[in-house]
């Protein structure tokens, strides 16, 4: 079975192995540990996938709490249709929080642009007013 070193994960996706440790922490990974002290951490493909779950989730807006329960989900198939429906009321209230963000945005967006739009004609206006002077 391919194993991994904290480095390797932190590189391939591009975070610090301190985040990793973080997400260790919180229990959404689970190393073996080796050596003197049991000091190097070693991730199995189990650890990697979980990781790569973990960093989909944070993108996707959601909480550790939300990641780690969806995370566990996967691997605990005791009631696997209450599970897909507690997934798919988090994924509801996360489109719903998600499509406020865009409309907040696009507000945001436009109030920039009008903006944008006085200043250039203000601009222009004090052209004018020079080049009549």
């Amino acid at each position: 079975m391919a194993t991994y070193t904290i480095a390797e994960l932190a590189r391939e996706f591009d975070i610090t192995a301190r985040a990793i440790r973080f997400y260790e922490d919180q229990g959404l990974l689970s190393p073996k540990r080796e050596g003197v002290g049991g000091r190097n951490r070693v991730y199995t493909p189990r650890d990697r996938t979980r990781l790569k779950l973990t960093l989909r989730g944070k993108r996707l807006g959601l909480t550790l709490s939300e990641i780690k329960s969806i995370v566990d989900m996967y691997e605990s198939p005791k009631d696997t249709h209450a599970q897909i429906n507690r997934f798919l009321g988090v994924l509801a209230q996360q489109r719903v929080t998600l499509e406020q963000q865009r409309a907040d945005i696009e507000m945001a967006l436009e109030e920039i642009s009008a903006h944008e739009d006085e200043c250039r004609r203000l601009l222009l206006e004090d052209e004018a007013d020079r080049s009549a002077a």
